[in-house]
């Protein structure tokens, strides 16, 4: 029975075109083979697995292809096969780890002054080559400064910074990119369906990021996870295989974060500690989840839609402000700095996570702390005493209102338009939505759902909004509603009662306000520079014409 052939070998890129990532590289070397634009001495970095080698070795095979110097290596020819076998006798690679010493390179460097054997170039791959002696660099350094033209030199390494600086003058320097975790899991999928071997993409994703970047790491990864797993790729088997954390743990406890609730904390850790989590570990995945929520925030299309967390992220994301992420993240990353320093790992853990509580919610424990009875209202902008219409949905079309009652009553009432109670009903007194609004303290999808409803009835306690069918998904977001109806709590200093209901308004929206006066801005400014005298004569003796695009308002 033969040996099983282990998957980074297995499946090696025996050309460009079976390459994954390196584009930048592939796109340079391809064209120096195609215009034979050629130079004696080549340097590849970057770290583990990426590629150097691999690269170095398809880039030999252009070299000597029987069909000629050619980006595309045929592959069938005497010197492709060798080659990728190993047995080329014009291929010389040295490992300058285990040969170190000048004695070494004096040998190697002999033999470059001889023609091929039976090929068009005598190849070199020197890998890391950083760790050659200063001897041993000097002894390369004649035969790189005047080669002879039957001779290559592909150098690579990790740690280029260690390379002499009349080394690096010498060669051509491309430096290989970590692959992203996006990349090696299209590519370990594609490796694992050619295989025929089931898996569960969750399990692939985990062993993507467990390699960092490096796809020799990955298909070692997987390898060792259909061992583990008796040829089966499964999430649960990866993660235990990786000692990798459940991503459970750590959304609920921003979950807990998020309702202030420090009992939960507490016994989500004790959990943890009772399935012995590394809690060093939990603190790093906590900051790479921290990092996918300030990016679902930022920039929500990074996301993938195949993404399995995907609704959790986003939700994670509308859930804090991008202030809190920033935060937590900084108090994670020092909080594992700080572990080694604790008295076990998990003071050390539950440390950091109680110091993010501390600091979190000190804005919603000021508001808690100030007494109805003595907080001052905002001034409340008033207009015309005729309420908004809202003319409603069938009701075959329409789901129920969204309620959300709050926890108490208060007799406490902002006083309106100098003296009027705000228990009075809209038909008495009329709020002008767009200048509430403008003195909210919401942001992300609260202030959305805000900017596109208008008033449509207004007493003491409750406000009721009328949204448009166009922006009904806006009415599922349940955290934006919450936030909308904490922020006219406090805006009127006392607890208020938010209705949403979805009809047609006969009122302009803050947000189809605001789309106005940006229009009209803009109108404003190209019709100024329309009637400018330099740019009237610059049409007229020039030709110039104006490009609409690049006219932008100017900001107050």
């Amino acid at each position: 029975m033969s040996a099983t052939t282990v998957l980074a070998r297995k499946w090696r890129p025996k050309n460009f075109a079976q390459l994954a990532g390196q584009e930048h590289v592939v796109k340079a070397l391809s064209n120096a083979l195609t215009q034979n634009r050629l130079h004696h001495a080549y340097l590849f970095t970057g770290t583990r697995g990426v590629g150097k080698t691999t690269i170095a070795r398809i880039f030999a095979k252009s070299l000597n292809c029987l069909t000629g110097i050619t980006a595309t290596p045929c592959g069938e020819c005497s010197a492709c096969k060798e080659i990728d076998s190993g047995r080329f006798v014009d291929l010389i690679e040295l490992d300058a780890a285990s040969n170190t010493q000048v004695d070494s390179m004096r040998e190697l460097l002999e033999g470059a002054l001889y023609s091929p054997s039976n090929a068009r170039f005598k190849v070199y791959i020197i890998d890391e080559v950083h760790m050659l002696s200063k001897s041993a660099f000097n002894a390369m350094l004649k035969t790189l400064e005047e080669p002879p033209g039957h001779v290559k030199f592909i150098l690579a390494t990790t740690d280029p910074q260690k390379i002499p600086v009349t080394v690096l003058s010498r060669c051509l320097q491309f430096n290989l990119k970590q692959l992203p975790p996006a990349l090696i899991t299209g590519h370990l999928q594609y490796v694992l369906e050619q295989e025929q071997i089931p898996f569960e993409s969750a399990a692939v994703n985990l062993i993507a990021r467990a390699a960092q970047g490096s796809m020799r790491d990955a298909l070692s990864l997987l390898d060792q996870a259909i061992a583990f797993s008796a040829c089966k790729v499964e999430e649960d088997v990866v993660r235990t295989m990786l000692g990798a954390i459940d991503q459970s743990y750590l959304f609920d406890l921003l979950a807990a974060l998020r309702g202030q609730n420090g009992t939960a904390l507490i016994e989500i850790a004790d959990n943890m500690a009772a399935r012995s989590v590394a809690f060093d570990a939990a603190l790093q995945e906590l900051a790479t989840l921290l990092h996918r929520v300030a990016l679902a925030q930022t920039v929500p299309q990074a996301i993938a839609d195949d993404e399995p967390e995907r609704e959790r992220l986003l939700e994670l994301a509308q859930s804090f402000t991008p202030e809190d992420i920033q935060l937590f993240y900084q108090i994670t990353i020092h909080g594992r700095d700080e572990i080694g320093l604790a008295p076990d790992e998990y003071a050390g853990f539950t440390m950091t996570l109680l110091r993010m509580l501390a600091f979190a919610p000190a804005k919603s424990m000021t508001q808690t702390i100030i007494p109805a009875a003595v907080a001052q209202p905002k001034p409340v902008a008033a207009t015309s005493k005729t309420a908004p219409i809202c003319k409603p949905e069938p009701a075959s079309a329409r789901p129920a209102p969204t309620s959300h009652p709050t926890s108490s009553e208060s007799s406490t009432s902002p006083i309106l338009n100098g003296g009027a109670s705000s228990n009075e009903t809209s038909s008495d007194i009329q709020l002008d939505w767009g200048a509430v609004l403008a003195q909210l303290s919401v942001q992300g999808m609260a202030q959305q759902l805000a900017k596109h409803c208008t008033l449509s009835d207004f007493s003491g306690m409750q406000i009721t909004l009328c949204l448009s069918q166009e922006h009904k998904h806006l009415q599922t977001n349940k955290t934006a509603i919450e936030k909308l109806q904490a922020a006219l709590g406090d805006y009127f200093a006392k607890p208020m009662k938010l209705n949403i209901v979805l009809g047609k308004s006969e009122t302009a929206t803050p947000a189809a306000v605001e789309q106005q006066a940006k229009q009209l801005k803009q109108q404003q400014a190209n019709d100024s520079i329309a009637q400018d005298v330099f740019v009237r004569e610059a049409q007229a003796e020039l030709g110039a014409s104006l490009v609409a695009e690049s006219i932008k308002p100017t900001q107050q």
